[in-house]
């Protein structure tokens, strides 16, 4: 069975995006994946030192929450990155956590599908493009690994916005289809 990790990047308690990537979760696991949810929130992810070391040791030497999602993440099949978007681009944590998975690079690591659930308060179709292109840049790192889809829920900025739209539907759809 394939096993589906969905990584809320927001830290804010009731975020828009993670509302959204738990209707994701809840999609997918109906749809017959095996499931994970991890959150960033109140998790503890220093900066990556570039020091290289995880090339050698196939873990990061910084004692911190990273290593534990990063084994998370080399041990499933899909990821979805659900991340609000600030100033056109993802949010700060979840580039923090990609820089951290540098040592997948040199580990065994089973996703080969990955996808991005974007939320922002502004609606025009471009705004995910920059958050897309990074996630884009790290996909391109790994051999036979491709950013497969995405999902972006425009025009909710307000805290609940999603609740009073059709994106728990949109999302929940988006979980579903990670099975096909």
């Amino acid at each position: 069975m394939k096993k589906a990790l969905i990584i809320s990047t927001s830290i804010r308690e009731g975020s828009n995006s993670e509302r959204l990537a738990k209707e994701v979760l809840k999609g997918a696991k109906e749809a017959g994946l095996e499931t994970s949810f991890v959150s960033l929130k109140g998790k503890s992810i220093a900066f990556c030192r570039g020091c290289l070391a995880c090339q050698k040791l196939g873990r990061c030497v910084i004692d911190d929450d990273a290593n534990a999602i990063t084994d998370e993440i080399a041990n499933s099949d899909i990821i979805v990155f659900a991340t609000p978007i600030y100033y056109y681009e993802m949010a700060g944590q979840m580039k923090t956590l990609i820089d951290r998975a540098n040592s997948l690079y040199v580990s065994q690591r089973r996703f080969k599908d990955v996808y991005l659930l974007s939320v922002a308060a502004e609606e025009e179709s471009s705004v995910p493009e920059k958050a897309l292109s990074g996630l884009q840049g790290w996909v391109d790192c790994f051999e036979g690994v491709r950013l497969k889809g995405s999902l972006f829920v425009g025009g909710v900025g307000e805290p609940l916005a999603v609740i009073k739209s059709d994106a728990l539907a949109k999302a929940y759809d988006f979980g579903r289809k990670l099975a096909c």
